[in-house]
């Protein structure tokens, strides 16, 4: 049941972000793709009744036990640092455009 439903979460969202209200890098997470200009659904596992049961259910889908856990277009991205690191090298806003989760820029 809870894998379905991070299925379903992920499925229609452009973006979304498996987060914990306490975790430092999830508030950084977070804040990167409100700066963007990104929509996104965080959903709060510690907040969720069913919180720890979509964890196990991520970690078994994605491998990646740890939050963030961030899917972009259907695909998963990683956590924080994979995140962090797609938008330095310049990849981060175009998946995000491509995903229809911000406007799009022109150059």
């Amino acid at each position: 049941m809870a894998l379905e439903k991070a299925k379903q979460i992920v499925a229609s969202n452009p973006v979304a972000v498996f987060s914990k209200t306490s975790c430092p890098y999830c508030v950084q997470v977070k804040r990167l793709l409100t700066g963007l200009g990104a929509n996104f659904k965080a959903v709060e596992l510690d907040t969720e009744s069913d919180g720890s049961e979509i964890q196990a259910a991520l970690a078994q889908w994605t491998g990646q036990r740890t939050v963030p856990n961030v899917f972009i277009g259907g695909k998963h991205i990683g956590g924080c640092d994979a995140t962090v690191a797609l938008n330095s090298k310049g990849g981060l806003v175009p998946l995000l455009a491509e995903a229809g989760a911000t406007a799009k820029v022109s150059a």
